[in-house]
């Protein structure tokens, strides 16, 4: 933004008149106002509604319709917006590719929401899967990650993220749950505790060999999510065994790990997130501690160390916070 001052120059030397200075002056002082990411809140909404309103549709007037035409329509409309993307896409790069144009990026994402609704579609109906939900779940979840890398797209890539964790459970306890109805909560720890590492993994991949580096803060958002939630409900799993504080042990591995990263890249986001789910295992251990004393100065102590950490906690978010700006 040109400065007040320049201006004043300008009208002393002559360069401009007073009219004009005054115009320059009212519009420093009321700068336009951006409206780029309320716009595209908008046009992502736009997508959405679109797609919910064509299953509505779909489905109150399924018999009149047809299950052929509804998937030649589906289809129809997930090969339109491929065919205008792949025509008017720019060549492959490993750094950050921009979309040619706004329509582009929501065609995009248009055509794949139509692609997930085809393939489901296509499962529940038809049944071209079988009873192998893994594949099922595993063919979109390819063709999710090769679109979102090929036209670089975060969100696509948060929804083949998604897909890879609906993967991963379904293919590994489909027969049990519609056998029993329940699953083995051990299994599906162990599952998302993978694919949280899995997930950790990818972001220091990309970052490290520069490969979409800028997808980094997407595999890392959920992965950091999924691993804590994962090493907690692996603690109550195991909550009368000894094996439940070594689940608390490789949680605050993980954590001072990810608190290391989080300075190093200056990531206040992920500096947060890191104290929070430490603050979650920390009153873990003490409210079991307390828990032990069984009585009323037992619950008094908790009461006063809920008060206490929680005002040392938000004074060191504080502080951090200045500490990363600064730094």
């Amino acid at each position: 933004m040109i400065p007040t001052d320049l201006y004043s120059e300008l009208k002393e030397n002559g360069t401009i008149s007073a009219e004009s200075f005054e115009k320059l002056t009212e519009k420093q002082r009321s700068p336009l106002f951006s409206l780029h990411w309320e716009l595209k809140t908008l046009l992502y909404l736009g997508v959405m509604m679109l797609s919910t309103g064509l299953g509505i549709l779909i489905y109150k007037n399924i018999d009149t319709i047809g299950h052929q035409a509804i998937l030649a329509f589906i289809a129809a409309i997930c090969g339109g917006c491929f065919y205008y993307c792949f025509k008017h896409k720019k060549p492959f790069s490993r750094e950050l590719l921009k979309a040619p144009s706004v329509l582009f990026d929501y065609l995009l994402l248009l055509g794949c929401l139509s692609f997930l609704t085809f393939t489901g579609y296509l499962q529940f109906q038809y049944q071209v899967f079988g009873t192998n939900y893994g594949l099922a779940t595993f063919i979109p979840m390819l063709v999710l990650f090769y679109v979102a890398y090929e036209f670089d797209h975060l969100g696509i890539l948060s929804i083949a993220i998604t897909n890879l964790a609906v993967w991963m459970g379904v293919s590994i306890t489909p027969n049990r749950l519609l056998s029993t109805g329940n699953f083995d909560n051990n299994t599906l720890i162990y599952t998302y505790l993978l694919l949280g590492a899995v997930l950790i993994l990818a972001a220091f991949l990309t970052e490290h060999f520069n490969f979409k580096k800028h997808f980094r803060f997407s595999y890392l958002h959920f992965g950091v999510h999924i691993s804590f939630i994962a090493l907690l409900f692996a603690y109550f799993n195991h909550y009368e065994s000894k094996l439940a504080f070594l689940w608390l042990l490789i949680l605050f591995a993980l954590a001072f790990y990810l608190y290391l990263d989080a300075l190093r890249h200056k990531s206040f986001y992920f500096m947060l997130l890191v104290i929070f789910y430490s603050y979650i295992a920390v009153s873990i251990l003490v409210f079991r501690l307390m828990d032990t004393m069984n009585n009323i100065g037992g619950m008094y102590l908790l009461c006063l160390y809920f008060i206490v950490s929680a005002t040392a906690l938000i004074l060191r978010i504080v502080r951090l916070n200045k500490q990363m700006k600064t730094s």
